[in-house]
C-alpha cells in the first residue's frame, strides 16, 4: 500500500527503506548511546566532531632573527640582499651571476640560510580538543587511549595535539609555565577564563598541551554561543571557535 506525502505517492517498502538509511547517515554522536559506539564511531568523535578542530597554526618570528631585506643602494655594496644586486654590475659580479648576490652565490634564494629557515618555520596543522567534554572522554576510552590527558570534573580542558618537538623544546614545566601566561577562553560581552594550570605531554606524533579551566569562574552556557580559544605556544600562535549549539549530546551541551 502507497504511503502518501503531500503531492506524492511513496510506496511504504521504499519509505521503510529510506528512514533508517538518512538516520545511518548521522554521525554516532547523535545517533547512538555511548553503550553502542564502535571502535570506528568513537575515532570519529576524535577526529571529526564539534569538540574537535583542525587548524593551522600561525609562526611568529625569532625576535632575534636579522631581517630579510638589506637597504637598498644603487651602487655601493649593500645589494639585495647578498651583496651583488645592483651594486656590483649586472651581469658581472652581481646579479645573477657571481659574487654574493640574487640569486648567485651566497645570497638568497639559492644556498643561503633564508630557505632554511623557511623549511624550519613551516606553520604546522594542529589538532584542538575540547578534552573535558563526556562524548570526548567516552570515545577515548572506547579506542583505549591510555595516553589520554587526565581531566578533573571541575575544570574545562582543552589540548592541542601535535605540536612539533622544534616549537615546544624544553623542560615540560618550565614551558607549561610560560603557555600558561598566553592562553585564554575568549566570550563576546564577558571577562576572559584563563587556565589555572597547563600540562605538556609526550606522545609519538609530538607533545601535547593541555590547558585547564576553572569551571566555577564565569561558567559557560549555551546563551554564550561562541568560544574562542586562543593560546601562544611558543613561536606558534593558535586561536580557533568553538559552537555551543553544536557541543550537544543527548541533549545536553557537553564542555
Amino acid at each position: 500500500m502507497p504511503s502518501r506525502l503531500p503531492g506524492i505517492v511513496v510506496p511504504v517498502s521504499l519509505a521503510l527503506w529510506v528512514a533508517p538509511a538518512l538516520l545511518a547517515d548521522d554521525p554516532a554522536w547523535k545517533s547512538k548511546q555511548v553503550a553502542d559506539w564502535t571502535p570506528d564511531d568513537a575515532k570519529q568523535v576524535l577526529a571529526d566532531s564539534p569538540w574537535v578542530k583542525s587548524v593551522t597554526a600561525s609562526v611568529t618570528q625569532p625576535s632575534n632573527q636579522t631581517p630579510a631585506r638589506r637597504p637598498y643602494s644603487r651602487r655601493g655594496g649593500f645589494g639585495y640582499p647578498g651583496g651583488g644586486y645592483p651594486g656590483g654590475g649586472y651581469p658581472g659580479g652581481g646579479y645573477p651571476g657571481g659574487g654574493g648576490g640574487y640569486p648567485g652565490g651566497g645570497g638568497y634564494p639559492s644556498g643561503g640560510q633564508r630557505g632554511q629557515d623557511q623549511g624550519s618555520a613551516q606553520p604546522p596543522k594542529l589538532k584542538l580538543r575540547w578534552e573535558s567534554a563526556h562524548p570526548i572522554r567516552e570515545a577515548e576510552l572506547k579506542v583505549r587511549d591510555e595516553s589520554a590527558p587526565t581531566v578533573e570534573q571541575d575544570h574545562y580542558a582543552v589540548a592541542v595535539y601535535g605540536v612539533p618537538n622544534r616549537f615546544a623544546n624544553g623542560d615540560p614545566q618550565k614551558l607549561a609555565g610560560e603557555y600558561k601566561k598566553d592562553a585564554a577562553l575568549k566570550r563576546d560581552g564577558k571577562k576572559d577564563l584563563k587556565p589555572s594550570s597547563v600540562q605538556v605531554l609526550d606522545r609519538d606524533d609530538g607533545r601535547v598541551v593541555v590547558y585547564f579551566f576553572p569551571r566555577d569562574k564565569n561558567e559557560i552556557t549555551a546563551q554564550d554561543r561562541r568560544v574562542e580559544f586562543q593560546a601562544k605556544i611558543g613561536r606558534l600562535q593558535v586561536s580557533e571557535s568553538f559552537f555551543t549549539e553544536d557541543m550537544n549530546y543527548q541533549g545536553k551541551m557537553e564542555l
